[in-house]
């Protein structure tokens, strides 16, 4: 994974290609908000890095890597044997973490498909011992348990012999943007027409795909990839699957990697993110983030109108590392909990505000306004901006009783007249809550005699 920027969406908004916002199939995806991406590949059976092992990294790019030889990375691809695979235990996984969906890598930039191709030998199927299309058995396990299913797909392929392969003659050790080798045009011509076939073959082996999640789109200019070509041969394939804005000018929602935007994408976005500090399984990296510290950012993700793609790297046997499976267990539980708080709620208005994260959900009764907090609460907690006299009842998600709180109407507000007044309203957080995992508040609001309406509309 490599970003040239983060803001890759806003330049394809400034080119007047901006990103689709108008596909319905963006009703599921607005409301998921939570989703598994799996990056798995024959490097994890040495422990390495996916891809970017070859070139220990990219230069100025957290973190460095002990670069490998190229001819030794791609060799690995033969002893790449996953026994311990079980679809059925990552789907398992997966769905109590309270994902809707899910994203796997069917190739990445090393050009080793994790799928059965007929235009390639270098493949789990045919390299491989392990000799089975994990494509094929994860999308079915998803499936049976209610998931969507993403696959990601690497434009380039630094093992094929037209893209041309990488050498350690070829390439920067660290990589270096801008550096890859130029083929002929004969040579590109034969390399789209590869990776155009291997694309229609997991949008037309697989089932329903609801997100296609392109990527390496850093390597070549958008005239040579043609993303405008691309997105049409996917539509006519998929019509109802989502491209990611790495399609860049023709994607359907943005996605920053692994730090959350200063300010909200002005179109649909997912921010993907590694529980630790690598994408595939790596030996060394132990720096794991804690369950509570991934919650916060799931939050304030879904507060911003984003989705969260959580990355899990399984290991070179085929199992789910302890640690990411701890962590997937956990915020199951919590999810759970507050499911109620996650799908289908959106950003407040501007002026309701509290020193924790605020999101909003309208019915055709009332209204709810939850605050997740990511801070310890102590014995009262303040969100100022609110239509005091519609609130009708406070509680913590998860806990049985209804919470104590005062409305404090504004002076301003009171002085003016209205009936429908804007104020404080202090919560009080018992000890039994603000001990738990991140606890919710949700505050529900009336508005069926107010002639103001909702918040926000339906």
């Amino acid at each position: 994974m490599i970003r040239v920027t983060s803001d890759l969406w806003q330049e394809a908004s400034n080119k007047g290609v901006p990103i689709n916002t108008s596909q319905p199939a963006f009703d599921w995806f607005t409301s998921a908000k939570f989703g598994i991406f799996l990056h798995f590949g024959h490097s994890a059976h040495r422990g390495w890095e996916l891809s970017w092992q070859m070139t220990g990294g990219v230069e100025g790019q957290f973190p460095a890597r002990e670069p490998v030889a190229c001819a030794e990375y791609f060799a690995n691809a033969s002893e790449f044997d996953p026994q311990q695979f079980d679809a059925e235990e990552w789907a398992a996984h997966i769905h109590d973490a309270g994902a809707r969906y899910a994203v796997f890598t069917t190739k990445h930039h090393d050009g080793f498909a994790m799928f059965d191709t007929a235009h390639s030998d270098y493949s789990i199927t045919r390299t491989s011992p392990f000799g089975r299309d994990i494509t094929a058995e994860l999308t079915s396990a998803l499936r049976a348990r209610g998931i969507r299913v993403g696959l990601y797909f690497s434009l380039p392929d630094w093992h094929h012999a037209d893209y041309p392969p990488m050498t350690d003659a070829t390439t920067t050790k660290p990589y270096r943007l801008g550096s890859y080798v130029r083929t002929s045009p004969t040579q590109w011509a034969s390399y789209r027409a590869f990776f155009l076939s291997q694309l229609t073959e997991i949008l037309t082996r697989y089932g329903a795909i609801d997100v296609l999640w392109l990527d390496g789109e850093f390597e070549h200019t958008a005239e040579e990839w043609d993303f405008a070509g691309i997105r049409e041969h996917v539509r006519t394939l998929q019509p109802d699957c989502l491209v990611n804005d790495r399609c860049v000018g023709h994607g359907d929602f943005a996605t920053p990697e692994q730090q959350i935007p200063a300010e909200n994408p002005d179109a649909h976005w997912e921010i993907c993110m590694t529980m630790n500090d690598s994408w595939g399984w790596t030996s060394e990296d132990d720096h794991w983030k804690s369950t509570p510290l991934i919650l916060s950012r799931l939050v304030e993700t879904i507060t911003g109108g984003g989705n969260l793609l959580l990355n899990v790297g399984p290991r070179g046997d085929g199992t789910v590392p302890p640690e990411a499976q701890q962590r997937l267990r956990e915020i199951g539980e919590w999810m759970r909990r507050n499911d109620e708080a996650v799908t289908d709620v959106v950003p407040v208005v501007p002026g309701i505000r509290a020193a924790v994260p605020l999101a909003h959900r309208v019915t055709a009764s009332g209204e709810t306004l939850f605050l997740y907090c990511t801070l310890r609460p102590w014995d009262t907690l303040t969100v100022s901006g609110v239509p005091v006299n519609r609130v009708s009842s406070v509680r913590a998600l998860g806990f049985d009783d209804n919470l104590g709180y005062r409305s404090i109407p504004s002076l301003p507000e009171v002085h003016s007249g209205t009936s429908d007044p804007l104020g404080d309203l202090e919560i009080m957080i018992p000890a039994t809550v603000a001990d738990s995992l991140m606890p919710v508040i949700a505050v529900t609001l009336t508005h069926e005699s107010l002639e103001s309406g909702p918040l926000l509309p339906d």
